[in-house]
């Protein structure tokens, strides 16, 4: 079950969405939400639980990992989309909060959700915070999306080659992404991943 972080009393400045990774549930997630309430106590924070039984743990998925290959990921990916981006739009509902201030930070199979959406025709949300991610496959459009890539630069499941080269395929079409590394972090939201992202969010 999904879990409201933080609820203003108030209208929301902004909805944040946490996405999991594959095998995992919406707890793991509460580090990185704790960082966006200190960051804006008038967000709606939400961590998202995945739709999916996991088929390789007792967590959850948005698609299997079971014999993934990068010829079948895409088509794994598009499929679970739409329900991704309903979920999306459920919040957007409850929250009152459009795509423009809707924020998705996504850790691993959460980030490839939340990077994959920024392919679409109209993103659900036009900010990203990737963790650990990547794209199913390079974009070949350009975004309105704002995407923010953290990686640990010993990474063992998502190397840190996938941010780089997600980074430099988007600054190629023209969009707002930049990439942070934390040296010597695995595959995890480490809080070291976060060190950067007040800087990277800040009004421009």
């Amino acid at each position: 079950m999904s879990i409201i972080v933080q609820q203003p009393e108030g209208p929301a400045s902004s909805l944040v969405l946490l996405t999991h990774g594959v095998g995992s549930v919406p707890q793991s997630m509460l580090g990185v939400a704790r960082w966006f309430t200190n960051h804006d106590r008038n967000a709606m924070v939400v961590s998202v639980a995945s739709p999916e039984p996991s088929d390789i743990s007792n967590g959850l998925q948005w698609f299997s990992v079971r014999n993934v290959t990068e010829a079948n990921r895409q088509a794994r990916v598009d499929a679970a989309m739409p329900v991704f981006v309903a979920t999306v739009r459920h919040w957007q509902q409850a929250s009152r909060v459009n795509e423009q201030r809707t924020l998705i930070a996504g850790f691993s199979q959460g980030a490839i959700m939340a990077l994959e959406s920024t392919k679409l025709a109209a993103p659900p949300a036009l900010r990203i915070v990737a963790i650990a991610g990547r794209f199913a496959t390079l974009p070949q459009q350009k975004s309105a999306a704002a995407i923010h890539l953290l990686h640990g630069s010993s990474d063992p499941v998502m190397p840190a080659a996938l941010g780089q080269s997600a980074q430099a395929r988007l600054l190629e079409l023209g969009v707002d992404a930049t990439l942070d590394l934390a040296p010597g972090v695995g595959h995890e939201p480490h809080p070291a991943l976060l060190a950067n992202l007040a800087t990277r969010l800040a009004p421009a």
